[in-house]
């Protein structure tokens, strides 16, 4: 196609013209994200330093938490403002705040104003993930957008290889207050480019248009609720405590409310009908599952590495690099086959089908299991994750009007948030349990009254029975915490075939068939006008 034909296309189809200065934008755009998504993995790093300097140890678990919340809960709120006002100002806002949070949490001078900080900083982080993704919707047709998955595919590795490594480089020689300082440079940089070379269309709201405070408060009490439970259960309070159940029911409450002022609300904060369009609903549950198994393989791979196979956790994140590199690398070829062809159903079927494989693979590791057949097993895994990443997210964009692209990109993203959560707190709980079940059959559960997890060091001074004793435990938790997520996976690998390849916006002519198939997605979703042109 050529560039006056595709500019054509676009303007028909309602979509901006992207600028020849898109790969600058895009620049920016990848820094932001990689604000985003390096501070939690540059933070670990630095949290035993934090706690020497400033003490309360038993409120550590809130640095994280409360960002994690935060980002959580302000995502539907931040894709709805970009839809409403402006997807520019609201994204440079976003950062701003990001940026503060980070300069106040680098000034901290106790725990307290720590956590503080750190939620505000995560109001910031919850609109930079989203507002990458609906920028990304509004300048670049779908069919054009996979050309630029590997992109964010590589931003996603470099954040998970070279976080640890930053934050441990930074503790050591400059001290962890520049682990939120560095957020500083990198923001500037983003938000000098975004605001020079980004230009969107203008939105005008109708008259009398408000937001849905109510629809946002009851979305952020359920989603807070949620994560509570998914952080606190099994860990800070057993999972029958009052408190665990209170949070549940609570949480339950709240979405039940949610959807019901969502249904009479004027301009509701997640439009529901959204979720009318069979597409978008199964690349939400299937981002789910994506997030559910990819964390709690990245939490729990390096546990099995470090304690069975005795490597060094001093470069954690280089552990990982068979899946991400194989996670970067098919992301990059599906996303030029996708630009090249318009397909795209096979890639959610082959990636339900790898990752269940690779979980499966890697839910047989035991003691004797080398590196190299654990690292082919990740990079089973990570092969997996590719075809799915950035494909869920270029569905579900297509599967909704050009209007709600800021909810549906911020949908799309909470499901995969949410779905980490309860990734981390299932393979979690199963992990934990089977350990300690298993050293205290073979006499050494003293070792793991408070924790399943021992570090290195730790690990070195044990006795060399209870050592291994330690060390088939830790492979049999690993067993059943994969095999659960094989088990997630393959509802994954299901749901996928019910995908329905509805032609990617942008694209040259469909074949009659797609035309039809668009016709009647385009009747039920309201944009029939759109499909009639084509």
């Amino acid at each position: 196609m050529t560039d006056a034909a595709s500019s054509t296309t676009r303007q028909a189809q309602g979509e901006p013209e992207a600028p020849r200065s898109v790969r600058v934008v895009l620049l920016a755009l990848m820094i932001a994200m990689l604000l985003a998504m390096l501070d939690n993995m540059i933070i670990g790093t630095a949290m035993p330093t934090i706690v020497g300097e400033l003490g309360g140890l038993e409120h550590l678990s809130w640095v994280v938490t409360a960002y994690t919340l935060a980002t959580a809960a302000s995502t539907p709120v931040w894709g709805k403002l970009g839809d409403m006002y402006g997807r520019k100002g609201v994204f440079l806002l976003s950062i701003v705040i990001f940026l503060i949070g980070s300069a106040l949490s680098g000034m901290a001078q106790d725990m307290g104003q720590l956590i503080g900080f750190r939620t505000v900083q995560g109001l910031g982080a919850g609109g930079l993930m989203v507002g990458v993704m609906a920028i990304i919707g509004d300048l670049i047709p779908p069919r054009e957008r996979g050309k630029y998955q590997g992109m964010m595919a590589g931003v996603m590795a470099l954040a998970m290889i070279g976080g640890p490594l930053v934050g441990g480089t930074i503790t050591d020689h400059w001290g962890w207050r520049w682990s939120f300082y560095i957020n500083l440079p990198l923001g500037a940089v983003a938000l000098a480019m975004i605001t020079t070379v980004l230009h969107l269309p203008k939105k005008r709201r109708a008259v009398g248009t408000r937001i849905d405070f109510l629809g946002a408060g009851l979305l952020t009490v359920g989603i807070t609720a949620i994560v509570l439970v998914t952080t606190w259960g099994g860990t800070e309070y057993a999972w029958g405590s009052a408190t665990v159940v209170g949070l549940a029911v609570g949480g339950a409450a709240a979405l039940a409310a949610f959807l019901y002022v969502e249904t009479r609300a004027s301009d509701p904060i997640v439009p529901l009908r959204i979720f009318r369009s069979r597409n978008f609903t199964l690349m939400s549950l299937i981002g789910f599952i994506t997030g559910f198994v990819m964390f709690g393989a990245v939490l729990y791979l390096p546990i099995f590495q470090q304690s069975v196979q005795g490597a060094s956790a001093t470069n954690s994140g280089l552990l990982l690099l068979p899946m991400l590199l194989s996670m970067m690398v098919v992301s990059l070829v599906v996303g030029r086959v996708t630009t090249s062809t318009g397909r795209y159903k096979a890639f959610p079927v082959a990636g339900g089908a790898l990752m269940t494989a690779g979980l499966f693979l890697l839910s047989t590791m035991d003691t004797g299991t080398s590196r190299l057949v654990s690292g082919l097993w990740m990079a089973l895994l990570g092969a997996g994750m590719g075809f799915l990443m950035q494909i869920t997210m270029l569905v579900a964009q297509n599967s909704v009007e050009m209007k709600d692209m800021g909810v549906a990109s911020s949908s799309t993203t909470l499901f995969r948030t949410l779905g980490s959560s309860f990734g981390v707190a299932v393979m979690g709980a199963l992990f934990t349990g089977r350990v300690q079940d298993e050293m205290a059959a073979r006499g050494g559960s003293a070792l793991t009254e408070r924790t399943a997890q021992l570090d290195a060091a730790s690990l070195a001074k044990l006795p060399e029975a209870l050592r291994e004793a330690y060390q088939h435990a830790v492979a049999a938790g690993t067993h059943s915490a994969f095999l659960v997520g094989a088990a997630v996976a393959v509802l994954g690998f299901v749901l996928a075939f019910f995908v329905k390849e509805v032609a990617l916006r942008g694209a040259g002519p469909a074949p009659e068939k797609q035309v039809g198939e668009k016709q009647a997605d385009a009747d039920a979703d309201g944009t029939a006008k759109v499909a009639e042109t084509v």
